[in-house]
């Protein structure tokens, strides 16, 4: 999970613009994408699903 993301376009990845895509469409949800065996969330997302779930917070350099 990664809590802060850059919101410069030209730096995102794919999946970073797909998230922004997704989450300007539905701003009330939770989403999580599967990343191999894994699912990831970003951002306010990561926050509350670490939360919830009682789980630590991680981030990507």
């Amino acid at each position: 999970m990664s809590v802060k993301e850059s919101n410069t376009g030209n730096n995102l990845t794919p999946l970073m613009k797909q998230y922004h895509q997704v989450k300007a469409k539905h701003p009330d949800a939770i989403l999580l994408f599967r990343v191999g065996d894994f699912y990831e969330t970003f951002g306010e997302d990561a926050i509350k699903t670490a939360k919830a779930l009682g789980i630590i917070l991680t981030s990507r350099n």
